[in-house]
């Protein structure tokens, strides 16, 4: 039976979260969900994986709350589930911005369904704004996109400072992977005064869910938080594995590269490895072939 994964997100007050991280762990636990789930004051953002029915399950229990009624979904699918463990966790922000003020049940941008996007992409007069990191972008992205320069999405309010102009960039639109990161994003942009502001509603993988291959402005794939590492057009895993010294994913031709060596290092951290850690990652990786002769699962692998 193959896995079903489940990528959602919804900002909402929730209100006393170590409760619901308590039912949440134990319902995880007791269904074999895998996979993370962040909970926050300003609402929940999560990738789960399982059975069809664990899942839907776990959806269930959630949309049980009034205030997670209308909580969305996105699906794909798996042979095996891409996560060895089960965490509830915690945190100030459900994805990591840094500009409180910028509140997306507040002020947003416009959603635009998958269906419409192509068309508001392909408007010369439409700026389009991937919102995810360099390396996400170096894997895929939309046709006409343009590349913030980012290492992490703190980055991202500097670069619409730096780079952005409202009067003359009169049409903005965004997009990342789920949609979490353009509500912030979008949100900031209009504290900034741009006042036309879109984004892709569900994200990238919605687009692909939804778009057929054949219609598809998407080019290359896409990054996701798991060990699929990257999903295709058609959201099967791709052919990109991820370093674990610098976790950049690789592409067929960055692992054939003499850089590269399995668990240890690739061409983006090959030259900054110093022997101390070198050697911590060899044994590392020694311990994860050792635990697969043993047929046993090595919680760093």
């Amino acid at each position: 039976m193959s896995t079903t994964i489940a990528a959602f997100y919804k900002f909402v007050h929730l209100g006393d979260l170590p409760t619901w991280r308590g039912r949440l762990l134990e319902h995880g636990r007791a269904t074999g969900i895998l996979g993370t789930i962040l909970l926050a004051e300003e609402g929940i953002n999560a990738t789960v994986a399982g059975s069809p029915t664990a899942v839907d399950a776990l959806l269930a229990l959630l949309r049980q709350a009034p205030q997670l009624a209308d909580l969305e979904a996105k699906f794909s699918h798996a042979a095996e589930p891409p996560f060895h463990r089960f965490k509830v966790r915690l945190k100030e922000e459900i994805v990591s911005f840094g500009v409180p003020a910028a509140d997306p049940t507040e002020l947003v941008g416009r959603y635009v369904p998958p269906q419409q996007w192509n068309a508001l992409i392909s408007d010369p007069d439409v700026l389009v704004i991937d919102t995810r990191n360099e390396y996400e972008y170096g894997v895929g992205t939309f046709h006409r996109a343009t590349n913030p320069h980012t290492e992490s999405f703190r980055e991202f309010p500097r670069f619409a400072q730096e780079q952005l102009d409202p009067q003359q960039h009169k049409r903005i639109a965004m997009f990342c992977t789920g949609g979490i990161r353009c509500e912030k994003a979008t949100a900031y942009m209009r504290l900034l005064g741009f006042e036309e502001v879109y984004h892709l509603q569900g994200g990238i993988l919605k687009y692909l869910e939804e778009v057929p291959a054949e219609q598809s402005l998407w080019q290359g794939d896409c990054f996701v938080f798991d060990q699929r590492v990257t999903v295709q057009q058609d959201l099967s895993p791709g052919q990109y594995q991820l370093c674990f010294s610098c976790q950049r994913p690789l592409s067929p031709a960055e692992t054939a590269a003499p850089e590269y060596e399995e668990g240890i290092s690739c061409p983006h951290c090959y030259a900054t490895l110093t022997p101390a850690r070198r050697a911590s990652l060899a044994e590392r990786h020694k311990q994860i072939h050792l635990a697969a002769q043993q047929q046993r699962k090595h919680l760093g692998q």
